[in-house]
Protein backbone atom coordinates (compact mmCIF):
# COMPACT_ATOMS: atom_id res chain seq x y z
CA UNK A 1 0.00 0.00 0.00
CA UNK A 2 1.20 3.27 -0.61
CA UNK A 3 2.57 5.61 1.99
CA UNK A 4 1.28 8.84 2.86
CA UNK A 5 3.02 11.97 2.63
CA UNK A 6 2.22 14.83 4.69
CA UNK A 7 4.30 18.16 4.52
CA UNK A 8 4.07 20.53 7.47
CA UNK A 9 4.65 23.94 7.47
CA UNK A 10 5.96 26.22 10.50
CA UNK A 11 2.73 27.51 11.07
CA UNK A 12 1.09 23.87 11.06
CA UNK A 13 3.53 22.65 13.41
CA UNK A 14 4.30 25.35 15.67
CA UNK A 15 4.29 23.82 19.53
CA UNK A 16 2.42 21.20 18.78
CA UNK A 17 2.64 17.38 19.57
CA UNK A 18 3.70 15.41 16.43
CA UNK A 19 0.38 13.85 16.43
CA UNK A 20 -1.78 16.80 16.70
CA UNK A 21 -0.13 18.31 14.21
CA UNK A 22 -0.55 15.73 11.79
CA UNK A 23 -3.70 14.85 12.41
CA UNK A 24 -5.00 18.33 11.85
CA UNK A 25 -3.01 18.45 8.87
CA UNK A 26 -3.99 15.10 7.10
CA UNK A 27 -7.08 15.20 4.21
CA UNK A 28 -10.22 13.93 5.85
CA UNK A 29 -10.32 11.04 3.58
CA UNK A 30 -7.19 9.61 5.36
CA UNK A 31 -9.16 9.27 8.48
CA UNK A 32 -6.08 9.66 10.75
CA UNK A 33 -6.96 10.37 14.52
CA UNK A 34 -4.51 10.99 16.83
CA UNK A 35 -5.30 7.55 18.08
CA UNK A 36 -4.45 6.43 15.18
CA UNK A 37 -1.31 8.07 14.42
CA UNK A 38 -0.17 7.39 18.03
CA UNK A 39 -0.80 3.60 17.13
CA UNK A 40 1.44 3.95 14.09
CA UNK A 41 4.10 5.71 15.48
CA UNK A 42 4.23 3.26 17.78
CA UNK A 43 4.80 0.93 15.37
CA UNK A 44 7.42 2.92 14.11
CA UNK A 45 5.65 3.47 10.94
CA UNK A 46 6.04 6.97 10.75
CA UNK A 47 9.27 8.81 9.83
CA UNK A 48 9.84 12.74 10.32
CA UNK A 49 12.49 14.79 8.69
CA UNK A 50 15.19 13.62 11.61
CA UNK A 51 14.43 9.96 10.68
CA UNK A 52 11.13 7.23 12.13
CA UNK A 53 9.32 8.65 14.88
CA UNK A 54 8.88 6.74 18.48
CA UNK A 55 7.06 8.93 20.36
CA UNK A 56 4.10 10.91 19.98
CA UNK A 57 4.63 13.73 22.31
CA UNK A 58 7.36 14.93 20.48
CA UNK A 59 7.34 18.26 19.24
CA UNK A 60 6.25 19.03 15.94
CA UNK A 61 8.15 20.57 13.27
CA UNK A 62 8.43 21.56 9.98
CA UNK A 63 9.22 19.39 7.09
CA UNK A 64 8.10 15.94 5.33
CA UNK A 65 6.74 12.96 7.02
CA UNK A 66 5.45 9.74 5.62
CA UNK A 67 3.01 7.50 7.18
CA UNK A 68 3.05 3.78 6.34
CA UNK A 69 -1.00 3.01 6.96
CA UNK A 70 0.09 -0.65 7.05
CA UNK A 71 -2.63 -3.16 5.58
CA UNK A 72 -6.20 -2.66 6.69
CA UNK A 73 -7.78 -4.42 9.72
CA UNK A 74 -10.63 -6.49 9.45
CA UNK A 75 -13.83 -5.09 9.62
CA UNK A 76 -16.68 -6.08 11.78
CA UNK A 77 -19.84 -4.61 9.39
CA UNK A 78 -21.95 -7.54 8.05
CA UNK A 79 -22.50 -7.22 4.59
CA UNK A 80 -26.64 -6.06 3.95
CA UNK A 81 -28.64 -6.46 0.37
CA UNK A 82 -29.54 -2.57 0.52
CA UNK A 83 -30.47 -0.99 -2.43
CA UNK A 84 -28.62 1.47 -3.75
CA UNK A 85 -28.70 4.47 -6.74
CA UNK A 86 -25.53 3.52 -8.66
CA UNK A 87 -24.88 6.36 -11.55
CA UNK A 88 -21.57 4.72 -12.81
CA UNK A 89 -19.56 1.90 -11.59
CA UNK A 90 -16.12 -0.11 -13.11
CA UNK A 91 -13.32 -2.14 -11.66
CA UNK A 92 -11.83 0.91 -10.26
CA UNK A 93 -14.49 2.65 -8.72
CA UNK A 94 -18.29 3.33 -7.83
CA UNK A 95 -20.24 6.32 -7.92
CA UNK A 96 -23.03 6.51 -5.41
CA UNK A 97 -25.93 8.62 -5.16
CA UNK A 98 -26.73 8.20 -1.41
CA UNK A 99 -30.34 8.91 -0.17
CA UNK A 100 -30.68 11.63 3.07
CA UNK A 101 -30.81 9.29 6.23
CA UNK A 102 -28.44 6.80 5.22
CA UNK A 103 -25.24 6.79 7.38
CA UNK A 104 -22.18 6.66 5.28
CA UNK A 105 -20.03 4.06 7.87
CA UNK A 106 -20.98 1.54 10.99
CA UNK A 107 -20.29 3.73 13.90
CA UNK A 108 -21.79 3.38 17.60
CA UNK A 109 -25.52 3.83 17.75
CA UNK A 110 -25.72 2.90 14.15
CA UNK A 111 -23.78 -0.43 13.56
CA UNK A 112 -25.98 -1.43 10.26
CA UNK A 113 -28.72 -0.26 7.51
CA UNK A 114 -24.60 2.04 6.82
CA UNK A 115 -23.44 2.57 2.73
CA UNK A 116 -20.50 0.50 3.76
CA UNK A 117 -23.28 -2.44 4.88
CA UNK A 118 -24.49 -2.17 1.46
CA UNK A 119 -21.08 -1.35 -0.52
CA UNK A 120 -20.05 -4.86 1.12
CA UNK A 121 -22.85 -6.45 -0.50
CA UNK A 122 -22.99 -4.89 -3.55
CA UNK A 123 -19.10 -5.12 -4.14
CA UNK A 124 -18.14 -8.75 -2.90
CA UNK A 125 -15.13 -7.68 -0.62
CA UNK A 126 -13.76 -5.74 -3.99
CA UNK A 127 -13.51 -2.05 -1.68
CA UNK A 128 -10.22 -0.89 -0.58
CA UNK A 129 -9.02 -0.86 2.81
CA UNK A 130 -6.68 2.44 2.93
CA UNK A 131 -10.04 4.25 5.20
CA UNK A 132 -9.60 1.77 8.06
CA UNK A 133 -11.48 -1.08 9.76
CA UNK A 134 -14.81 0.45 9.46
CA UNK A 135 -14.46 2.52 6.18
CA UNK A 136 -13.81 0.16 3.13
CA UNK A 137 -13.81 2.21 0.03
CA UNK A 138 -15.11 5.08 1.37
CA UNK A 139 -12.98 8.39 0.29
CA UNK A 140 -15.02 11.06 1.33
CA UNK A 141 -18.09 11.78 3.18
CA UNK A 142 -21.28 13.40 3.41
CA UNK A 143 -23.47 14.03 6.91
CA UNK A 144 -26.28 11.01 7.01
CA UNK A 145 -29.40 13.77 6.70
CA UNK A 146 -26.82 15.30 3.68
CA UNK A 147 -28.15 13.85 0.29
CA UNK A 148 -26.34 13.36 -3.00
CA UNK A 149 -23.41 11.98 -4.95
CA UNK A 150 -19.78 10.41 -3.52
CA UNK A 151 -17.50 7.93 -4.92
CA UNK A 152 -16.21 4.94 -3.25
CA UNK A 153 -12.75 3.38 -4.17
CA UNK A 154 -12.66 -0.60 -5.03
CA UNK A 155 -8.65 -0.73 -4.92
CA UNK A 156 -6.11 1.17 -2.97
CA UNK A 157 -4.55 2.12 -5.95
CA UNK A 158 -7.54 3.84 -7.16
CA UNK A 159 -8.22 5.02 -3.33
CA UNK A 160 -4.91 6.74 -2.84
CA UNK A 161 -5.02 8.53 -6.51
CA UNK A 162 -8.75 9.76 -5.91
CA UNK A 163 -7.76 10.96 -2.11
CA UNK A 164 -4.92 12.99 -3.92
CA UNK A 165 -7.63 14.73 -5.63
CA UNK A 166 -9.86 15.51 -2.66
CA UNK A 167 -6.80 16.57 -1.30
CA UNK A 168 -5.30 19.16 -4.07
CA UNK A 169 -8.96 20.16 -4.62
CA UNK A 170 -9.04 19.27 -7.89
CA UNK A 171 -11.91 17.24 -7.39
CA UNK A 172 -15.10 19.33 -8.20
CA UNK A 173 -18.20 19.29 -5.67
CA UNK A 174 -21.04 21.40 -5.83
CA UNK A 175 -23.54 21.36 -3.16
CA UNK A 176 -27.12 22.66 -3.70
CA UNK A 177 -29.05 24.70 -0.38
CA UNK A 178 -31.74 26.09 0.60
CA UNK A 179 -31.00 28.67 3.92
CA UNK A 180 -32.35 31.54 5.97
CA UNK A 181 -31.56 34.65 4.67
CA UNK A 182 -29.88 36.18 1.43
CA UNK A 183 -26.50 36.70 -0.12
CA UNK A 184 -26.16 40.71 -0.45
CA UNK A 185 -22.96 41.80 -1.12
CA UNK A 186 -24.12 45.68 0.21
CA UNK A 187 -25.15 43.83 3.46
CA UNK A 188 -22.56 45.22 6.12
CA UNK A 189 -23.57 43.28 8.59
CA UNK A 190 -22.30 40.61 6.00
CA UNK A 191 -19.34 41.99 5.33
CA UNK A 192 -18.02 42.66 8.60
CA UNK A 193 -18.30 38.83 9.50
CA UNK A 194 -14.45 37.23 10.35
CA UNK A 195 -13.29 35.35 7.21
CA UNK A 196 -15.89 36.69 4.51
CA UNK A 197 -14.77 38.29 1.41
CA UNK A 198 -16.56 38.63 -1.78
CA UNK A 199 -15.95 37.81 -5.05
CA UNK A 200 -16.77 38.89 -8.96
CA UNK A 201 -20.33 37.85 -9.42
CA UNK A 202 -21.56 38.08 -5.60
CA UNK A 203 -19.77 34.92 -4.80
CA UNK A 204 -19.25 34.86 -1.04
CA UNK A 205 -16.55 33.45 0.10
CA UNK A 206 -16.03 32.16 3.48
CA UNK A 207 -12.32 31.41 4.59
CA UNK A 208 -11.80 30.40 8.25
CA UNK A 209 -9.99 27.75 10.21
CA UNK A 210 -12.62 25.28 11.42
CA UNK A 211 -12.33 22.89 14.65
CA UNK A 212 -14.20 21.31 17.75
CA UNK A 213 -16.70 23.34 19.59
CA UNK A 214 -15.07 24.28 22.83
CA UNK A 215 -17.86 22.99 24.85
CA UNK A 216 -20.27 20.81 22.43
CA UNK A 217 -17.55 17.49 20.98
CA UNK A 218 -20.14 16.81 18.49
CA UNK A 219 -20.42 20.19 16.78
CA UNK A 220 -17.87 22.02 14.73
CA UNK A 221 -17.40 25.61 14.93
CA UNK A 222 -15.11 28.17 13.18
CA UNK A 223 -12.29 28.85 15.41
CA UNK A 224 -10.23 32.13 15.68
CA UNK A 225 -6.88 29.94 16.87
CA UNK A 226 -5.85 26.87 15.71
CA UNK A 227 -7.56 24.12 13.17
CA UNK A 228 -8.38 23.00 9.88
CA UNK A 229 -8.33 25.67 6.84
CA UNK A 230 -11.01 25.62 5.46
CA UNK A 231 -12.93 27.60 2.07
CA UNK A 232 -16.45 27.77 0.93
CA UNK A 233 -18.03 29.67 -1.73
CA UNK A 234 -21.36 30.18 -2.27
CA UNK A 235 -23.60 31.73 -5.01
CA UNK A 236 -26.98 32.86 -4.42
CA UNK A 237 -29.45 31.08 -7.12
CA UNK A 238 -32.55 32.62 -6.38
CA UNK A 239 -34.15 34.16 -3.72
CA UNK A 240 -37.74 33.96 -1.81
CA UNK A 241 -40.04 36.00 0.26
CA UNK A 242 -41.04 39.33 -0.04
CA UNK A 243 -38.66 41.24 1.44
CA UNK A 244 -36.18 38.38 0.45
CA UNK A 245 -35.97 35.63 3.22
CA UNK A 246 -34.47 32.87 1.93
CA UNK A 247 -32.83 31.41 -0.65
CA UNK A 248 -31.50 28.63 -3.05
CA UNK A 249 -27.66 28.69 -2.79
CA UNK A 250 -25.19 26.88 -4.10
CA UNK A 251 -21.81 25.94 -2.63
CA UNK A 252 -18.58 24.62 -3.94
CA UNK A 253 -15.73 23.30 -1.94
CA UNK A 254 -12.22 23.72 -1.95
CA UNK A 255 -11.28 22.25 1.17
CA UNK A 256 -13.77 19.38 3.04
CA UNK A 257 -14.06 19.93 6.41
CA UNK A 258 -16.70 18.17 8.67
CA UNK A 259 -19.98 19.99 8.51
CA UNK A 260 -18.29 22.85 6.68
CA UNK A 261 -21.05 24.12 4.48
CA UNK A 262 -23.69 23.92 7.60
CA UNK A 263 -21.21 25.65 9.88
CA UNK A 264 -19.66 28.22 7.17
CA UNK A 265 -22.96 29.54 6.59
CA UNK A 266 -24.24 29.63 9.88
CA UNK A 267 -20.95 31.49 10.76
CA UNK A 268 -22.21 34.49 8.64
CA UNK A 269 -26.19 34.34 9.84
CA UNK A 270 -27.33 32.11 6.63
CA UNK A 271 -27.92 29.19 8.61
CA UNK A 272 -29.60 25.81 6.20
CA UNK A 273 -33.26 25.18 6.55
CA UNK A 274 -33.83 22.26 8.81
CA UNK A 275 -30.50 22.01 10.48
CA UNK A 276 -31.07 21.17 13.76
CA UNK A 277 -27.72 21.73 14.72
CA UNK A 278 -26.35 25.12 13.08
CA UNK A 279 -29.96 26.30 11.74
CA UNK A 280 -29.00 29.39 14.40
CA UNK A 281 -31.63 31.98 16.03
CA UNK A 282 -31.81 34.03 12.41
CA UNK A 283 -34.68 32.18 10.40
CA UNK A 284 -37.13 33.75 7.31
CA UNK A 285 -40.29 35.61 8.89
CA UNK A 286 -43.50 33.62 8.15
CA UNK A 287 -44.97 36.77 7.08
CA UNK A 288 -41.98 37.13 4.06
CA UNK A 289 -43.01 33.91 3.34
CA UNK A 290 -46.54 33.49 3.13
CA UNK A 291 -48.16 29.60 3.07
CA UNK A 292 -44.49 28.13 2.73
CA UNK A 293 -43.30 29.55 6.10
CA UNK A 294 -44.80 26.40 7.76
CA UNK A 295 -43.19 23.74 5.20
CA UNK A 296 -40.13 25.61 6.04
CA UNK A 297 -40.57 24.88 9.94
CA UNK A 298 -41.75 21.92 9.40
CA UNK A 299 -38.49 21.00 6.89
CA UNK A 300 -36.94 17.51 9.36
CA UNK A 301 -33.68 17.70 7.87
CA UNK A 302 -30.90 19.83 7.07
CA UNK A 303 -31.73 21.21 2.81
CA UNK A 304 -28.24 19.80 1.56
CA UNK A 305 -27.82 17.73 -1.49
CA UNK A 306 -24.55 17.44 -3.17
CA UNK A 307 -25.53 17.72 -6.30
CA UNK A 308 -22.23 18.01 -8.66
CA UNK A 309 -19.34 15.83 -8.34
CA UNK A 310 -16.18 15.40 -11.01
CA UNK A 311 -12.71 13.57 -10.84
CA UNK A 312 -10.23 12.58 -13.03
CA UNK A 313 -10.44 8.54 -13.53
CA UNK A 314 -7.80 7.24 -11.15
CA UNK A 315 -7.26 4.47 -14.04
CA UNK A 316 -6.62 6.40 -16.92
CA UNK A 317 -7.43 10.21 -16.26
CA UNK A 318 -10.36 11.16 -18.86
CA UNK A 319 -12.54 13.77 -16.32
CA UNK A 320 -15.76 12.12 -15.25
CA UNK A 321 -18.84 14.40 -13.83
CA UNK A 322 -21.69 13.62 -12.25
CA UNK A 323 -24.87 15.50 -11.23
CA UNK A 324 -27.60 14.73 -9.24
CA UNK A 325 -31.13 16.10 -9.51
CA UNK A 326 -32.82 17.45 -5.82
CA UNK A 327 -34.33 14.60 -4.26
CA UNK A 328 -38.51 14.76 -3.52
CA UNK A 329 -38.18 16.42 -0.17
CA UNK A 330 -36.23 19.40 -1.54
CA UNK A 331 -37.84 19.50 -4.96
CA UNK A 332 -41.00 19.97 -2.85
CA UNK A 333 -39.95 22.93 -0.92
CA UNK A 334 -37.99 24.59 -3.47
CA UNK A 335 -41.93 24.67 -5.53
CA UNK A 336 -43.72 26.05 -2.14
CA UNK A 337 -41.01 28.70 -2.03
CA UNK A 338 -41.01 29.67 -5.40
CA UNK A 339 -44.45 30.63 -5.20
CA UNK A 340 -43.13 33.68 -3.07
CA UNK A 341 -40.43 34.53 -5.40
CA UNK A 342 -38.47 37.77 -4.39
CA UNK A 343 -39.06 39.99 -7.96
CA UNK A 344 -35.25 39.50 -9.92
CA UNK A 345 -34.23 43.57 -9.49
CA UNK A 346 -31.56 43.02 -12.79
Amino acid sequence: MPDLVITLSADQAGPERVDKALAAAAPAEASLSRSRLGRLIAQGLVAGPAGVLTDANTRAVPGEYRITLGAPQPIDARPQAIALAIPYEDEDLIVVDKPAGMVVHPAPGTPDGTLVNALLAHAAGSLSGIGGAARPGIVHRIDKDTSGLLVVAKTDRAHQALARQFADHSAARRYLALAHGVIDPADPRLRGVPGVSFEPGGVLKLATLLGRHPTDRQRQAVSLGRGRHAVTRATMRESFGAPPAAMLVECRLETGRTHQIRVHLAHCGLGLIGDPVYGGARRASARALGHAAAAVQAFPRQALHAAHLGFAHPGDGRWLAFDSPLPADMAGLLAMLRGTAAPDPR
